[in-house]
């Protein structure tokens, strides 16, 4: 087992796992494992930059984050970066901050690249199971991107698409630089008009049809198992692996699109910083469902993140070799 630290920086959140993996048996065991809405996409979509405000709440989650690592004793540390910061302007100043606090330098994955990361992450502990046809179809739905992968036991195709919760949210979802609350039907309507679109775009390259299993990844996706299952409160290993109908997540989508920003802070397992984009996340996933035919999502806690855990512990049983 190797003690490694990854962390995945991505649009609406940035989050860490201090794990010692075994890539070779699949086994990684979390020492700590968290997340920090920091909404380093904030209005990217709309300037192409990168703000001041988005940036410094980012490192804040950096510094809290090197102290964790240090205090663990990470033999390899690993921060990946995914869709707000490739498409910024200043991604420079991003690098540089997180460089000067972490002593790593954040790597610009490409869409590709996180697809690749978040298939392995959310199915090598799915091998094996007999009651889940291969292949798998992941979908990984994040703030700026959503990525679509399907494989068996490797990754067969993979697509990124600028579908993310926040993207959607702030593309469609905002008027006069207020989340509309609830969004008009026109509004609605354009979002599922961009997701189809997305989707049309992925199918050239990537056979979302012949998936027999959808594996959910990411905080839209376990927020809506969280209000299916009625959680008191979000509980990740209640959550993880847990079934979501179709029929459930079209009355889930249907009533977060109809509900007031107060009505969706109260329920209990709803993250503050999701309260504005899940609208939008969750419909993102219907979607995908309806396109796919799928009738049941197999929700995971383990995504983009493991994966991440997964290649630093099998470079830096490499470099002892």
């Amino acid at each position: 087992m190797t003690r490694v630290a990854a962390i995945d920086c991505g649009t609406n959140s940035i989050r860490l796992l201090v794990a010692d993996a075994d890539p070779a048996t699949g086994e990684l065991v979390d020492l700590d494992r968290r997340m920090t809405i920091v909404r380093l996409g904030q209005d990217v979509d709309r300037t192409g930059r990168l703000a001041p405000e988005a940036l410094e709440r980012t490192f804040a989650a950096c510094r809290e984050y090197a102290a964790v690592i240090k205090e663990h004793g990470a033999e390899r540390i690993r921060f990946v970066a995914t869709s707000a910061s490739r498409d910024a302007e200043n991604r420079d100043e991003f690098v540089r901050g997180v460089l000067d606090i972490l002593g790593v330098e954040p790597e610009v994955i490409t869409g590709d690249e996180e697809a690749e990361f978040s298939f392995t992450g959310a199915t090598r502990e799915l091998t094996g199971r007999d009651d889940l046809d291969k292949p798998y179809l992941v979908v990984d739905i994040g703030g700026g991107s959503t990525e679509l992968v399907v494989g068996e036991d490797h990754v067969r195709a993979a697509r990124s698409v600028d579908i993310g919760c926040v993207r959607m949210t702030e593309r469609h979802l905002v008027h006069d630089g207020v989340v509309t609350d609830p969004p008009t039907a026109a509004q609605i309507e354009a979002v599922r008009t961009d997701i189809e679109a997305a989707l049309d775009l992925a199918e050239r390259t990537v056979p979302l049809r012949e998936a027999r299993t959808l594996v959910g990844l990411a905080g839209s996706v376990t927020t809506v198992a969280a209000i299916a299952l009625e959680l008191p409160a979000y509980d990740s290993t209640v959550i993880h692996h847990s079934r979501v109908t179709l029929d459930r997540v079209r009355e889930i989508s249907d009533w977060l699109l109809a509900s007031t920003h107060a009505e969706r802070s109260a329920i209990p397992s709803m993250h503050p910083g999701r309260v504005d984009v899940i609208a939008a996340g969750a419909l993102v996933l219907l979607a995908i469902m309806e396109r796919t035919g799928a009738r049941e999502v197999v929700v995971s806690e383990h995504d983009i993140l493991d994966g991440i855990a997964y290649r630093a512990a099998e470079e830096a049983q490499g470099a002892r070799a």
